[in-house]
């Protein structure tokens, strides 16, 4: 089994990413082949991990996909690499809310067997940061802590004072990092801003912090920790391959580019596996659909970003109404919801469904357990999924479409879209936790 690792942090904003990027682009500099892992439902770290890779960034979520798959999916990810880096996400203990640990890093690292890094910001601490690693090797005896990284570290007296506290804590320091202004990722309004919207600056972000990983980390420590992790006994997950429609593959377009970046790999695999024919179009750019399309994927991003430039490929949108029109299958995910519209901020949108979207101050963010209250493309109705909601919009529909979800976390509502072909929700779900809405929306293509 592969050697592995999983960076964490007490909270998020310790620095996870710039030092689990920097691992994975130094380790991959010195000619490893390293798999990506996120844990959570992040879209937007696995598009660094992979710049800094070379290969897909994979989620796991136990919430989402059962703690059943996290060591299958993790191994199906890992085939033919040297080494996996697995990013954590917000504290090393924080989970799903009121569910104790589940879909939490140390759940993961557990399940996987995995030795623990914990960064730290160090900005406003000195003693202190003994008493605090000490909590987090403790805490829960069944996670290994097996090193410490540094990490906003002022100057060289800073750094002596860390490391004298820590070494009473039996816990190794494996990489002391300075404040460096050129690591930094820019954000917004849900997080960082994804790769494809600034490769550019992206490419010398992440290669800064392979430089900045490779000054201030051990990183044949951090190897050694990484191949002392013990043999996982797993089968890799592979997407279920359903017989195929009859005759020729159907096309599946993927919408993609700076507008639509949130995607889980294992979606275009298990629409492979289902028979289809994955191909991706930038709603930005392609005045068409792919040819042949005879059913559309648009999944997250941020629209609201670029919605006078979507609204000015017309071509485009009358496409997409047309497709819709026809009765094919169309899932959309929080953006692709907020594209098919009627408009957004009063911009016009696809028209395909009989609402309007604008932004609002309110972030509504969480897990849901959702239920399927109509028979749709992705679900017959009953069908329990699993899901995420992170957007800073609000939609108010008309009339003319059933409810797509029936949520029961945090409170009961109905939510979502489903008319004709289209199911069209906030919810973000990952099929690998629900294989069957992948071959049935395959299954419905013409």
């Amino acid at each position: 089994m592969v050697a592995r690792l999983v960076i964490a942090a007490p909270s998020s904003g310790a620095g996870k990413t710039t030092v689990a990027t920097g691992l994975m682009a130094a380790f991959a500099g010195r000619g490893l082949a390293v798999s990506p892992h996120k844990v959570g439902p992040d879209y937007i770290d696995p598009g660094y991990h992979a710049l800094a890779t070379g290969r897909p960034g994979r989620n796991l979520d136990a919430y989402m996909c059962g703690t059943e798959l996290i060591a299958p999916l993790f191994a199906h990810g890992a085939q033919g690499c040297d080494l996996a880096v697995v990013e954590g996400v917000m504290g090393l203990y924080d989970g799903a809310a009121g569910q104790g640990e589940l879909a939490s890093t140390a759940q993961v690292a557990k399940v996987l067997r995995a030795p623990v890094v914990l960064v730290v910001d160090a900005s406003s601490q000195s003693r202190s940061v003994a008493a605090l690693v000490h909590g987090f090797a403790s805490w829960d005896p069944e996670v290994r802590l097996g090193g410490v990284i540094l990490n906003k570290v002022a100057s060289d007296r800073h750094e002596e004072l860390l490391r004298e506290a820590l070494e009473e804590s039996g816990v190794p320091v494996l990489g002391v990092l300075r404040r460096a202004a050129a690591v930094a990722t820019p954000s917004r309004h849900l997080g960082l801003i994804p790769v494809a919207e600034r490769r550019a600056a992206a490419v010398e972000a992440v290669a800064a912090q392979a430089e900045q990983v490779l000054a201030g980390c051990d990183l044949e420590g951090l190897l050694a920790l990484a191949r002392s992790a013990p043999p996982l006994d797993v089968e890799a997950w592979s997407p279920p391959a359903p017989a195929p429609p009859a005759g020729r593959r159907p096309v599946v377009a993927v919408a993609g580019g700076a507008a639509f970046t949130f995607s889980y790999a294992e979606h275009a695999e298990l629409l492979s596996a289902a028979g289809a024919e994955v191909v991706t179009f930038d709603p930005l750019r392609d005045e068409a659909l792919p040819e042949g399309t005879s059913g559309l994927v648009i999944g997250g991003g941020f629209p609201e970003m670029y919605a006078t430039e979507l609204s000015a490929n017309e071509p485009l949108r009358k496409a997409v109404a047309e497709l819709a029109a026809s009765g094919a299958p169309l899932a959309a995910e929080c953006a692709g919801l907020l594209y098919l519209a009627r408009s957004l901020d009063g911009t016009p949108m696809c028209g395909v469904l009989d609402a309007d979207a604008r932004m609002s101050e309110r972030l509504t963010l969480g897990y849901r357990d959702a239920v399927a209250v109509s028979d749709s493309v992705l679900a017959a109705a009953g069908t329990r999924m699993r899901g995420h909601e992170f957007h800073r919009t609000v939609i108010e529909p008309g009339a003319g479409a059933l409810a797509a979800w029936g949520l029961r976390q945090p409170e009961t509502r109905v939510e979502g879209f489903v008319q004709g072909g289209v199911h069209a929700s906030y919810v973000h779900t990952h099929w690998a936790g629900a294989p069957s809405a992948a071959a049935r929306f395959v299954g419905r293509c013409g």
